[in-house]
């Protein structure tokens, strides 16, 4: 899928999953959070695409430019905290996560046209809504795609 500006959008393929992974550490290193990454962040990532891949409708999409990779962004069934127990026509969520561009590419549209790919991709699989947690980066991007705040309520007891 090719997009205005200068870089390309394809679906990834399991070969991909590793950039998947890595640039999810990057985004979280962008926060300054990689150093609290497990040791095993890489083949935990890995395990869960696999799974979520096998039993959650899995998806992913890459942005590249000169056939480098420059952007990631996941999507997949939303399947906890709790049971699913809803008529899946009815209440059916998609959840987005690892939205990440790499740091000279922002302010260019790829955030938003990794993340309308997954809306796109979520609501051809019967998602009633799209559910992601959102960085204060990326706030505005998802806010002009028509996402609103909402009622999650946090308790940190790290910070006690």
């Amino acid at each position: 899928m090719s997009t205005p500006s200068s870089f390309n959008l394809r679906p990834t393929q399991a070969q991909d999953d590793v950039i998947v992974a890595d640039f999810f550490r990057l985004m979280w290193q962008d926060y300054d959070m990689d150093k609290i990454l497990s040791e095993r962040w890489r083949e935990e990532t890995l395990e869960f695409i696999a799974d979520a891949r096998e039993k959650h409708q899995y998806a992913a999409f890459i942005a590249e430019k000169n056939g480098q990779p420059i952007g990631t962004a996941a999507c997949q069934l939303f399947y906890g905290p709790y049971p699913m127990v809803f008529q899946k026509d009815k209440r059916q969520y998609g959840y987005i996560w690892g939205v990440y561009v790499t740091p000279e590419e922002r302010g260019k549209g790829i955030a938003r046209t990794l993340t309308q790919a997954c809306t796109d991709y979520l609501r051809d699989i019967a998602c009633t809504k799209v559910v992601l947690h959102a960085s204060p980066m990326g706030k505005p991007v998802y806010e002009k795609l028509g996402f609103v705040p909402s009622n999650e309520m946090i308790l940190d007891f790290s910070k006690a």
